[in-house]
């Protein structure tokens, strides 16, 4: 699990509530009901209308997704493709069949099982890609929920401090009461533009990183999958798969070849 997400909201939310104690505030000031009802409730109800109904049935998945942060390692991935080249040469790609049941990805597993269903190479990519090209349009309704829970949460601030002070404005005859008035009002300000900054744009920005690395591995099974096709040198093909990796990571690969 990467915990940088959920580490990084806690991190952001202490440092504030830090520093307002060392300005010798109270943060049990910031407790604000009717301002969290505002903020929270309008912003997650104006992300909603922007988006489709069987879109929303995923926003916990994608949650979990930010949060958890896994991602499968693609030198592991290196090694299972040339795995299978060596294979593949020694005994055939149709040897392959029986090994790709055991295949944990099931992407790599559905590329392996069409390349030995003597699948065209030129199709083989297009239905690989389609592929890809689906997932990215799932990944990016899931960050532009959050995306657009950012943009709109300070502005749905920005409503609440409003009818906070026009309520203040409407009992001007008590004095007294106007300064804790004005201060519950800022609360939605402060609900909104922290929120936004703390929680929905991180989240959102991470998904946008775990999509982009995700496609990448994807892309580098799909050059896997067609070389083996292609009864290519296992050892080529490492080094063409290779290419997708930081240089740390090949030095990494390189040594466990070793």
């Amino acid at each position: 699990m990467d915990a940088s997400t959920l580490a990084g909201i806690v991190i952001g939310i202490v440092c504030i509530f830090v520093s307002m104690i060392l300005e010798g505030g109270n943060p049990a000031s910031l407790i604000a009901p009717s301002s969290a009802i505002l903020v929270f409730g309008g912003t997650f109800g104006a992300a909603m209308a922007g988006i489709l109904m069987k879109d929303l049935g995923g926003i916990m998945g994608v949650v979990k997704t930010a949060l958890a942060g896994k991602v499968v390692a693609a030198d592991n991935t290196v090694s299972e493709i040339v795995q299978f080249a060596e294979k593949a040469r020694r005994e055939g790609l149709l040897a392959l069949e029986e090994a790709a049941k055991d295949v944990g990805d099931p992407f790599l597993r559905k590329g392996i099982e069409l390349a030995v269903d003597g699948t065209d190479p030129q199709e083989l990519r297009e239905i690989l890609e389609t592929e890809i090209f689906s997932m990215k349009a799932r990944h990016k309704a899931g960050a532009k929920f959050f995306g657009d829970l950012g943009a709109f949460a300070p502005t749905l601030g920005i409503i609440g401090t409003v009818i906070g002070l026009v309520h203040m404005l409407e009992n001007l005859k008590d004095p007294a009461s106007a300064g804790p008035a004005i201060a519950v009002a800022f609360t939605a300000t402060l609900y909104g533009v922290m929120s936004a900054n703390l929680c929905y744009l991180p989240i959102s920005n991470k998904l946008k990183r775990m999509s982009e690395m995700e496609v990448h591995h994807m892309e580098l099974v799909v050059e896997g999958i067609l070389s083996i096709q292609a009864g290519g040198n296992p050892r080529v093909i490492e080094q063409k798969l290779l290419s997708f990796l930081p240089p740390k990571a090949r030095g990494t690969r390189d040594s466990k070849a070793a």
